[in-house]
Order: structure tokens, then C-alpha cells, then sequence
């Protein structure tokens, strides 16, 4: 049976397990950096504050991680307290390894399907915690054009299925093979908005038409 304290305490599981904090779980996940603070896990008058579905399905999706592994936290936790002991400090962490490809080769061509997803051979691989989305692959950065968010060989594992939103980290590649990891700030039928990473870069509006792909940001290796 779920308990509030076993819920709170998977979260900080998951959190642990792809090496961030709780609040750095919230911010990756599109939420409030206070989130999932201890002081909001109570209400001033002691009752128990329960995360919302929409909080738990944020953070399962930013780090790509299965309501299976969220749950199998869960009864890890519930398990473990029974046995008295410190659950989630001796819970496996999961890994996958994923095709990488560096922003330049990205644009070279060859490397992606019309819809983004990685085709052909050559590919080296690298490995990432949790179990990758099928799909999914890696750029590493190459440059300082993406600091102080991302610095040069930080590596990004991209979701192309995953649903793209305004406020979103991306990477767009445009038909003339520039390939780009910027801030979705709007898009349209039209057009795409998107606000550099460095601010020492311009922001850009691309013509719909001039667009390949635009693909989400799962994941960076900082």
C-alpha cells in the first residue's frame, strides 16, 4: 500500500539515482526548484502534502525513467524500512547505453531518418543511467556557444518521440544542416521561437520550412 513517506522517499530515490537533488529533479522536470522541498511535504497545520500525478509523471519523463522503476522505489523503500534499513543508498542504478554523435557530425548528414532518429552505422556508444528510451541518442557538446548551462564535452541524450514544449531544452536541425541545442520559446505552424542558452549568442526564429527536426532534451551528463 502507498504511504505518503514512501512516496516523498522514492522521489529522493530517483532524485539519488540520477545523481541530482531533490530540488535539481524539480527544475529538470520543468517544475519549481522548491518543489519538493521538505517544507512542502507538510502543511502548516502537520498534515501530509501528497505530490501531485502531474509532478510524478514530470519527473518520470525528464529522466527518462519507467513508472515501473518509480514504483519498484517505492516497494524497495517499503521493504527495506521494514528490514530497518537505508533504502535507496544500496538500490542498483540502472544504465543503457546510447548512440553518440557530436553537434558537428550531427550536421554533416547521414546520421538521422526525417523524423530525427538515429539510422546508419558508426556511431559510437555511450552510458547513461536509467534505461534509455528506445530512440533516444546522445550529442556532446563541442564549444563554449552553450555555457554556462553546458559546457564542452558534456553530453545530451535527446528523445525525438518525446512531446515538445514551450520553455523545453532542445536541439533543432535546420534543412541546412545547422544543429542547434537552444530554449523553445514558441512555436507554430509557422515558425519556431528559441532563446539562446549562451546570451552572448543571438536568439533565432526560424520559417517552419527551414526546419528538419526538433527533439527534447532528456538528459545531460553536467
Amino acid at each position: 500500500m502507498l504511504s505518503h513517506d514512501r512516496v516523498w522517499a522514492a522521489i529522493d530515490g530517483l532524485a539519488e539515482r540520477y545523481s541530482m537533488s531533490a530540488s535539481g529533479l524539480a527544475k529538470r522536470a520543468g517544475l519549481d526548484s522548491t518543489a519538493f522541498n521538505k517544507s512542502k511535504r507538510y502543511s502548516s497545520d502537520g498534515r501530509p502534502r501528497w505530490p501531485s500525478t502531474e509532478s510524478l509523471a514530470k519527473i518520470i519523463e525528464a529522466t527518462g525513467a519507467s513508472l515501473d522503476e518509480f514504483m519498484g522505489l517505492v516497494e524497495s523503500d517499503e521493504h527495506d524500512m521494514r528490514l530497518g534499513a537505508v533504502p535507496t543508498g544500496a538500490l542498483p542504478t540502472p544504465r543503457s547505453t546510447v548512440p553518440l554523435l557530436g553537434f558537428a557530425q550531427a550536421g554533416a548528414g547521414g546520421f538521422f531518418d526525417d523524423a530525427g532518429f538515429p539510422q546508419g552505422q558508426g556511431w559510437d556508444l555511450v552510458e547513461m543511467p536509467g534505461q534509455a528510451a528506445e530512440g533516444s541518442y546522445a550529442l556532446q557538446v563541442q564549444g563554449s556557444s552553450m555555457l554556462p548551462l553546458y559546457r564542452d564535452g558534456d553530453v545530451l541524450v535527446i528523445r525525438p518521440d518525446a512531446t515538445v514544449r514551450s520553455g523545453d531544452r532542445v536541439v533543432v536541425k535546420t534543412r541546412e544542416g545547422e544543429v542547434m541545442a537552444k530554449l523553445l520559446e514558441r512555436q507554430s505552424a509557422r515558425s519556431i521561437e528559441l532563446v539562446s542558452l549562451n546570451p552572448e549568442h543571438p536568439n533565432r526564429k526560424i520559417l517552419a520550412e527551414d526546419v528538419e527536426w526538433v527533439a527534447r532534451i532528456v538528459w545531460a551528463s553536467q
